[in-house]
């Protein structure tokens, strides 16, 4: 994915909002690595109109923090210029993602400004933290 972004490349999501394209490259690589062996990932639905190309891609894996399996649908929206992604948008449900991956936390708090806004942080931090080794 890393290899995929326009230099000026633009990627947001309901976790990891507003990064670059070297951050967006970054984010891909430590999420994979970060993964527990049993990730899963498919697509369907894909359209292409232009330069943009939608699908629907779904994510099965163990979130590495809780051990918790998740099962994510996304919704991905990207722009192509010079034949890179230059705008990179995902859409999901994350009040259903905390509660699969966070557990009673989510459950309970998951559909709150704070508890986005915390996980946010966390996923910022720990992708600075990648990134710097």
């Amino acid at each position: 994915m890393a290899s995929l972004y326009h230099p000026d490349g633009y990627f947001s999501d309901p976790v990891f909002t507003a990064l670059t394209a070297e951050e967006a490259g970054a984010m891909w690589t430590m999420l994979i690595k970060r993964a527990k062996g049993n990730l899963t990932i498919d697509f369907h639905s894909i359209e292409e109109n232009d330069d943009v190309i939608s699908a629907v891609w779904e994510a099965k894996y163990t979130f590495s923090k809780t051990d918790r399996p998740v099962h994510n649908v996304i919704k991905t929206k990207m722009t192509i210029e010079d034949g890179k992604i230059i705008i990179h948008e995902d859409r999901f449900d994350f009040w259903k993602w905390s509660r699969m991956a966070l557990g009673t936390p989510g459950i309970l708090m998951g559909w709150t400004p704070f508890l986005k806004k915390k996980v946010r942080k966390q996923a910022q931090q720990s992708l600075y933290q990648f990134m710097t080794k």
